[in-house]
């Protein structure tokens, strides 16, 4: 499976999410400091979702952040992430 379909398994299953993508940025990086050749290295994440409700911006980070430690260990070397509430703005990855 691939990394990218393995952040959107975690994070769907994790949070029940009202809206989520997940983008490849890899891309945009090639050859850069941080590309490892896989073209699986940079994401970014939007998701909506009521676990969210009540934490800042911060805690929501953590909260994506611990789900997918496993991919940041292995190979991910940037995650950029917008995380809302259902009754915030909703996010482009």
């Amino acid at each position: 499976m691939s990394i990218e379909m393995r952040i959107r398994k975690k994070l769907a299953t994790r949070f029940q999410p009202e809206a989520l993508e997940v983008v490849n940025e890899s891309h945009r990086h090639a050859g850069h400091s941080g590309d490892n050749g896989t073209g699986e290295s940079h994401f970014a994440v939007g998701i909506v979702s009521a676990a969210f409700t009540g934490k800042s911006r911060l805690e929501r980070h953590r909260m994506v952040n611990a789900e997918l430690a496993e991919e940041l260990a292995g190979g991910v070397h940037a995650l950029a992430i917008k995380a809302y509430a259902p009754e915030e703005e909703k996010p482009r990855a």
